[in-house]
């Protein structure tokens, strides 16, 4: 079930596989002594690409909402770091009060509300699920796909403290990205809110993760004497644009030439033979909408109606003007002959699992993250923080030891990012 890797440019990407297995103790120091200077995220998952040349997150979920895809032997792992995350933000928290995203009749979606909902209850809290959508007006039942039930109350707010029938929490975890913006009834709370507001995408941009992450990648490349690159996608980013009226497509098309230069001066260094492109995408924004692959300037200048359409807006039908534009990394691993690409998800600083996101029409430059795609949690089938030191570079645990490095690498910008723009520091 692990899928193969499918390229013969694996020399590079081995050194580094041998290289993080030689620095295993050096790296995990140098891990401990980051998570004494920032806060790790409470949960989060990233979405990688193994190019066999390189290796690197291309995006960085705060919400994650794939819990139902983790390999259900990994459980144990996820509730021992729920129960430290969960004492890190509210030592004696009994209660707590999990709201989800408001598209709630999503049933893969309420699965992932059911998952995360028993690993809270193993860790040794009371979980009620708190919905601020305005369609749940009264106790409702939904079923999961799978014929699970999970049920969802309304939120009633009661000063600065939300609150449920006979249940006041501590705390409140977000499994809600805020992409329509920060509903007032979420803001002002006196309770601790879990991941903060400034982690939700009305005011995040991935091109802030992304500088967070060039300079953890600088740091960490010198501490193991390797290349950034080899784990770092070139980004840039353009705004003040409108694909419906073509303003700005110009700038992105000379920024997108700009790019790809960058990158095809890399690939003649490592002797790679693929094609550079560049994915396009919202600077804010999830679900894999407004999303697209470049490999030329007249990629952007020669958009048709649909094309520009689809770029126009992202969930909750919001315009998008900012886009970061990010150097493609190709995806070389296969599962029965489909693209695959891993998820690597964390609670606190701990890696609880991952699952590999497959799509059967797509190819191994384009976004996975489309209608069409499915997961195999079992390809997951060792945690990914047990290496085996005397086995080969590429060896499954080797592999997975190596995605969680660079996840847990992401998590670190994402502590930063957060850090860094919290309105309150």
């Amino acid at each position: 079930m692990v899928p193969h890797l499918t390229t013969a440019l694996n020399g590079p990407l081995l050194t580094l596989e041998q290289r993080l297995l030689e620095s295993m103790p050096k790296i995990e120091h140098w891990f401990r002594s980051q998570w004494l200077e920032y806060g790790a995220p409470f949960y989060a998952s990233v979405d990688l690409r193994n190019a066999g040349f390189k290796l690197a997150p291309v995006d960085t979920n705060l919400f994650p909402g794939g819990f139902n895809n983790l390999n259900p032997d990994f459980l144990p792992l996820c509730i021992q770091a729920a129960m430290v995350a969960v004492e890190k933000i509210c030592p004696d928290a009994r209660r707590l009060l999990v709201i989800p995203e408001n598209h709630t009749r999503n049933t893969f979606y309420l699965r992932n509300v059911y998952a995360l909902t028993h690993i809270l209850r193993q860790a040794g809290l009371e979980v009620r699920i708190g919905s601020i959508s305005p369609d749940i007006t009264e106790p409702t039942f939904l079923e999961t796909h799978d014929g699970h039930s999970i049920l969802l109350e309304p939120v009633q707010r009661k000063g600065n403290r939300l609150v449920l029938d006979n249940f006041d929490s501590c705390a409140i975890l977000l499994n809600n990205d805020l992409s329509g913006g920060i509903p007032e009834i979420l803001q002002n709370l006196e309770q601790s809110l879990i991941p903060p507001l400034h982690a939700g995408w009305a005011t995040r941009r991935k091109s802030q993760h992304f500088a967070a992450y060039d300079r953890v990648i600088a740091e960490f490349a010198k501490l193991i004497d390797i290349d950034p690159w080899l784990l770092n996608p070139y980004f840039d980013t353009c705004t003040e644009l409108d694909f419906h009226a073509r303003v700005g497509e110009d700038r992105l098309a000379a920024k997108v030439e700009t790019l790809l230069a960058r990158i095809r001066s890399k690939y003649e260094e490592y002797g790679v033979t693929q094609e550079p492109f560049v994915i396009v995408k919202a600077d804010a924004g999830t679900y894999g909408m407004g999303i697209m692959t470049v490999k030329s300037p007249e990629d952007v200048l020669d958009l048709n109606r649909k094309q520009r359409n689809k770029m126009s807006v992202i969930k909750e039908g919001l315009k998008v003007s900012e886009v970061i534009l990010q150097e493609g990394v190709y995806t070389f691993e296969h599962l029965n002959e489909a693209v695959a690409e891993p998820v690597v998800y964390m609670m606190d600083h701990f890696v609880v699992g991952g699952f590999y996101r497959v799509h059967t029409s797509r190819g191994v430059d384009e976004n996975l993250n489309a209608p069409g795609m499915h997961f195999e949690p079992l390809a997951f089938e060792t945690p990914c923080s047990t290496p085996d030191c005397a086995g080969a570079p590429d060896a499954v645990p080797n592999r997975f030891y190596a995605y969680g490095v660079v996840a847990r690498l992401a998590l670190l910008a994402a502590a930063i990012e957060l850090q860094e723009t919290d309105p309150d520091q």
